[in-house]
């Protein structure tokens, strides 16, 4: 191993798969020995026999859309209205001077802090799940698509002024495609985030989600149906990072990222 060596793609599928089948071989020594009880911790087998049931008897597969459709929901409104703001607090100095302040505030606000008064505001509904991870998310987008847009190098910046752009065109062409892949892979941290969110919502005044769920196994002590939600969200989670990388290798080909 060499520091920032890249590693070839089947070694690096190799020991991802590895790791995962460590880690479940793992699991499965405590729980099978006896040494957790299943009271704690059930077992892999035990997890997915559960799974099993939420699928074919409990409909849990109505959860998981809902759930879905609310990180969506609330990530893209976050998106919408972060990264343009983020991307003119970035090029514009006077911008970025009246809404640093603020947003470095609020960023540092807890989500979660806000359930009590949304539900005070637009009570249990849909409203209050999509606003939580708004919240949650439109401040991290505009923080830090502001840093990555602040980043250009200057001398493109400086031979788009030479060849005659204006600020809007310098903008337009140099700094929105400087920025693109890294405001991709922004998105696709905070997209992970907004999933934190969106189960602390489900928790707490929910009729339907894989929180709800989670919460309500946890009410049964039923630790095979709580473990498989969360595996769920993981693979969900795991699918949409693929996806993002796939997506910004496809969309700005330029970026070795």
């Amino acid at each position: 191993m060499k520091p920032l060596v890249p590693v070839p793609a089947a070694a690096r599928v190799i020991l991802g798969v590895g790791f995962f089948a460590m880690f479940v071989g793992v699991w499965a020594a405590v729980t099978y020995s006896g040494y957790v009880p299943p009271l704690f911790l059930a077992s892999p087998g035990q997890a997915l026999l559960s799974g099993w049931s939420l699928l074919t008897e409990y409909g849990f597969l109505g959860d998981i859309a809902v759930t879905i459709w609310r990180v969506v929901g609330g990530f893209v409104i976050a998106a919408a209205c972060g990264v343009p703001l983020g991307l003119l607090m970035g090029t514009f100095k006077p911008v970025e001077a009246f809404f640093e302040p603020f947003v470095s505030f609020a960023r540092y606000l807890p989500a979660s802090a806000f359930i009590p008064l949304l539900i005070l505001w637009v009570g249990i509904g849909e409203t209050q799940k999509l606003s939580l991870i708004f919240i949650g998310s439109f401040f991290q987008i505009v923080i830090m698509v502001s840093v990555i847009a602040g980043g250009t190098r200057m001398d493109l910046v400086e031979a788009a002024y030479t060849l005659g752009a204006k600020s809007r065109g310098v903008l337009r062409r140099v700094i929105l495609p400087a920025s693109a892949p890294l405001v991709m892979e922004t998105l696709r941290l905070v997209l992970g985030w907004a999933w934190t969110y969106v189960i602390v919502a489900e928790l707490i005044g929910a009729s339907s989600g894989i929180g709800h769920m989670i919460m309500d196994s946890q009410r049964l002590l039923d630790t095979g149906q709580m473990i498989f939600g969360i595996v769920v969200i993981g693979l969900i989670g795991l699918a949409t990072d693929f996806l993002f990388k796939a997506l910004n290798r496809w969309l700005f080909p330029w970026a070795a990222l």
